[in-house]
C-alpha cells in the first residue's frame, strides 16, 4: 500500500469513529463498511493509531474513539501514525560513478526532493481533522 493511500484509509477511519462513536460503537467492521477494506487492514491502522495516541480501542467489540480533539490532530500527525517508511523519495542509494547521470543524480535530485517533502509537510500540519469534518458535515446535509 502506498503512503498515500494509507494517509488517506486512515483519515477515512477516523472521520468514522468522529462521526458515528456518540452513536455507536465504532468497530473495524463499522470502519470496514465504510471504506470498504478488508478488517484485518483496519485493524492494522487502528493498532498504529492507537501506538500515536490519537485513539483507543477497546478489547473485543468494545470499538474505538479518540483520544485528542479533532483540532489537535492533523494529517501530519495521521502519516506518521500510519506510514512506516517516512522517506518518500527514496532510489537508490547507490548509482553508478562511472556514468555522468549516475554520479550527479543525487545533486541533482535530492535537495530538490527534501524541499518538496518540506513543503508537503507543512500544508499536512496545517489540515486538521476538524476542518475536514466541518467540510464532511457540510457535504452530508447536500
Amino acid at each position: 500500500m502506498q503512503f498515500s493511500s494509507k494517509l488517506a484509509i486512515a483519515t477515512h477511519i477516523l472521520l468514522v469513529i468522529a462521526e458515528f462513536s456518540e452513536k455507536e460503537k465504532v468497530t473495524s467492521d463499522v470502519i470496514a463498511g465504510s471504506t470498504n477494506v478488508n478488517p484485518v487492514i483496519i485493524r492494522n491502522m487502528l493498532l498504529k493509531l492507537q501506538d500515536a495516541k490519537i485513539i483507543q480501542t477497546k478489547a473485543g467489540v468494545g470499538g474505538s474513539e479518540l483520544t485528542k480533539p479533532l483540532n489537535k490532530i492533523t494529517l501530519k500527525d495521521i502519516f506518521y501514525a500510519v506510514e512506516e517508511d517516512k522517506d518518500l523519495f527514496k532510489f537508490h542509494s547507490n548509482p553508478n560513478e562511472d556514468c555522468p547521470v549516475g554520479r550527479n543524480i543525487h545533486k541533482l535530485l535530492d535537495k530538490r526532493f527534501d524541499n518538496a517533502k518540506e513543503v508537503m509537510f507543512d500544508e499536512l500540519s496545517k489540515i486538521t481533522l476538524d476542518q475536514l469534518k466541518f467540510e464532511l458535515d457540510k457535504l452530508i446535509k447536500k
